[in-house]
């Protein structure tokens, strides 16, 4: 008896130690994007210099970049045998591949040699973060055993970087390719004119290199901010068509398609400031220097038409890839409308107005590329005024343009402003860098779904993919482009390779906690919010409680109620904290001996409609929706700068009517609320509110301001149960103002009622 509990024992801990192994090796298994298919296998391959690769010429990029990353990475020296193999299977989709990791083998099987290099960038996640920045110091690396099955959602996989607002480097560019092609993602839209810039050599219009590629200055501080400053300094520069040729090439061994963007016939300022001749007016302008969305676009004439065909013979002569991006995004018309050739033009094609001038003036472009064997990609203004026929839009005014597009069975790739634009902030911490505004969390990020419910499934075969988008006004250095990609890159990467019914955010959040190290390595600055605090008040019937929670495990929360800062010795948090009255709860993260990450600071404002029932008319649109007609009587009062948090909640050209519900007869004093006032970003403040309670009526008119937020309070002394605001929205917004004819947004916040 006594020798078989010794056995049992044993085995016991034999078993403990295997799960413990095993359990290692499966941590270690942290690839991003998540694959299709994932196997852990017992055991593990050993890495050194007696390991071979053998490969054939169908596989010699996908090959030789894991060679080079090996060897660059270490001090191993791969040998000239079969322990990695390549080996060509034509069952696998074209970008699909297996990875199969043995105790003695690694097998790699793809169709293409696209296929072969997304195995290898599996791979080389599952090698210590050191290869990145060649640091290893060991001899042998052991790699879990593991079978991975894969293949792409999506056949389009993009990120977009403007260098029109402001450049960067060769090498930077070819740093963001080498983080697209680690993530699987095989588009890079590369933005190279704007009104503040023309980045691209046109050797048969020199002066888009001496004029339209520099401005006089560059605006200070943020747009919003008045009276505008600047800095008095020219700023400026081109790429020359060798280094282009460069950059292309360097994409290709990373299978990235390059895509240029040409932008027409809005977004031109700076080449007419260079050839005044091509825009409706003649008269010299500037090369752009501040934000926004200028009145000089491209005249259709045919002097017109001739520059830009010359100008996109040389971009095809540099970019081999199928699109072409043409833009077709905020053209004012105000030009056209004013321009005695395009109005005769408009008559004598039988156009309806200036919106059926630009689909004219895209078609023509289109015939022409089209003519070249090439397509076109425009924003989703293409669809206004009728769409060109062969063209693909890219939507990014919400989803409403892809449905339409979709609908008529053109190619759509998705780009909403609500889960793509990595220009907006990411964090609503007070100390984030400077950026355009909205709100853009990296939960919402991988939360995208890019197949719009409103889409058959024929119809939802016209979406190619999705793209993230990051636009350059603030930003004026590659760190800040990284700080603003990474990590929200990492969830667009997954949004667009995984499938949706293999996402989890909670196992994405610890895939990123690792991934940081290779970050580190391949010095790219990324945001660090993992160590950061929600918090959300909830009325129910026990009364009203905060509840915190952070994304990462193992660690504790901590919080005070009085303003102070949180310490090692602070309250543990628990449970949710119960509200009774006004507070500021400041909580951080912390482990055993140190704090973690930011403090996260809410003040809770407990005024008379907190938690009281509350009703809109109108559905907050989709892509702000914030906490829903709830969030305006929480309590909390939303982020001075990301009108797109979940405090704020926006409408498009709606007027709306909120019904507060008191539950009984209050006295009430006041009534408080303000909105955001972004015009570079279409939001305006309404004109009017209309204060209803059960015996009176309250008229506020709200004059035009040009500050930021604007504040309106009613001071009223009146017994009420119910409280119902009626706010007009501002409009079409007119000319001569930012989205000149558009309808306005509405964002408002909190609602306080004294």
């Amino acid at each position: 008896m006594h020798y078989k509990n010794i056995l049992l024992a044993l085995v016991f801990m034999s078993f403990l130690f295997n799960c413990k192994e095993e359990d290692k090796l499966t941590k270690d298994v942290l690839i991003i994007p998540q694959p299709l298919e994932q196997t852990i296998n017992k055991g593990e391959f050993i890495l050194n210099s007696s390991t071979g690769i053998n490969y054939d010429e169908n596989f010699k990029i996908s090959a030789e970049f894991l060679k080079v990353f090996i060897e660059e990475g270490s001090n191993i020296k791969l040998q000239s045998n079969n322990m990695i193999s390549f080996i060509k299977d034509e069952s696998l989709a074209d970008e699909g591949y297996t990875l199969e990791i043995l105790p003695e083998s690694i097998i790699i099987k793809a169709k293409t040699d696209q296929g072969a290099f997304y195995a290898v960038q599996s791979l080389r996640q599952l090698l210590p973060p050191e290869f990145e920045d060649g640091t290893v110091e060991e001899n042998e690396i052991a790699i879990p055993s593991v079978t991975i099955k894969d293949k792409p959602q999506f056949s389009y996989r993009g990120m977009h970087l403007d260098v029109g607002r402001h450049m960067f480097s060769v090498d930077f560019i070819k740093k963001y390719i080498d983080a697209l092609a680690m993530l699987k993602m095989n588009t890079f839209h590369w933005h190279l004119t704007e009104d503040q810039g023309w980045r691209i050599e046109i050797k048969k219009y020199p002066k888009l290199q001496e004029i339209a590629a520099f401005r006089n200055e560059t605006l200070i501080g943020h747009y919003s901010d008045q009276p505008h400053q600047f800095d008095g300094k020219k700023y400026g520069g081109y790429y020359t068509q060798g280094e282009i040729k460069e950059v292309v090439a360097y994409a290709q061994k990373r299978f990235v398609t390059i895509i240029p963007e040409i932008e027409l016939p809005g977004h031109s300022q700076a080449a007419i400031a260079a050839y005044p001749e091509f825009g409706c007016t003649g008269e010299q302008v500037e090369v752009a220097t501040k934000w926004g969305v200028f009145e000089d676009i491209y005249c259709p004439k045919e002097e017109t038409f001739a520059f830009l065909e010359d100008v996109l013979d040389e971009v095809l002569a540099l970019f081999p890839s199928e699109y072409i991006h043409i833009g077709g995004d905020e053209a004012p018309k105000t030009r056209w409308s004013n321009c005695e050739h395009c109005q005769t033009l408009i008559k004598k094609e039988g156009l309806k107005g200036e919106h059926e001038l630009q689909s004219y003036f895209i078609s023509k472009i289109e015939k022409y590329l089209n003519s070249k064997g090439r397509q076109i990609i425009g924003w989703d203004e293409i669809l206004e005024g009728g769409l060109a026929p062969n063209a693909t839009v890219m939507s990014w005014r919400g989803i409403n343009g892809a449905i339409e597009a979709a609908k008529q069975h053109h190619n759509v790739i998705m780009t909403p402003t609500s889960h793509c634009y990595f220009d907006y902030y990411q964090s609503e911490n007070e100390n984030e860098p400077i950026a355009i505004g909205g709100f853009l969390p990296l939960e919402k990020v991988y939360s995208f779904n890019p197949i719009p419910e409103e889409l058959n499934e024929e119809e939802a075969k016209y979406v190619l993919g999705v793209q993230g988008n990051i636009w350059t006004e603030y930003m004026k250095t590659s760190e800040h482009v990284e700080y603003m990609a990474f990590p929200r890159i990492l969830a667009m990467s997954e949004v667009v390779w995984s499938k949706t019914e293999n996402k989890n955010y909670p196992d994405f959040v610890k895939r990123i906690e690792n991934f940081h190290k290779r970050l580190d390595a391949l010095n790219i600055n990324y945001a660090n919010h993992l160590f950061e605090i929600e918090g959300e008040l909830i009325s129910d019937e026990s009364g009203l409680s905060y509840p915190l929670q952070t994304l990462t495990e193992g660690n504790t929360i901590r919080f005070t109620l009085d303003g102070s800062e949180p310490t090692v010795y602070s309250e543990a948090y628990t449970k949710p904290i119960t509200i009774t009255e006004s507070v500021s709860i400041k909580a951080s993260v912390f482990n055993l001996e140190e704090k973690l990450g930011n403090t996260f600071s809410q003040d809770i404002n407990l005024h008379k409609a907190v938690g009281k029932t509350i009703t809109i008319n109108k559905e907050p649109h989709k892509s702000y929706p914030g906490s829903g007609a709830k969030g305006l009587v929480n309590g909390i009062s939303g982020s001075d700068s990301r009108y797109g948090d979940k405090e704020w909640l926006g409408f498009w050209g709606d007027d709306i009517k909120i019904t507060i519900d008191l539950g009984e007869e209050t006295e009430i004093n006041s009534i408080e609320t303000r909105f955001h006032n972004g015009n570079g970003q279409w939001i305006y403040t309404p004109t009017e509110i209309e204060f209803e309670f059960e015996n009176e009526t309250k008229h506020l008119k709200i004059p035009e301001s040009k500050e930021n937020l604007v504040d309106i309070a009613l001071d009223v002394k009146i017994k009420t149960k119910i409280i119902t605001l009626k706010i007009a929205n501002y409009g079409i917004i007119p000319k001569g103002k930012q989205g000149a004819g558009n309808k306005a947004w509405t964002f408002i916040d909190e609602i306080i009622v004294n």
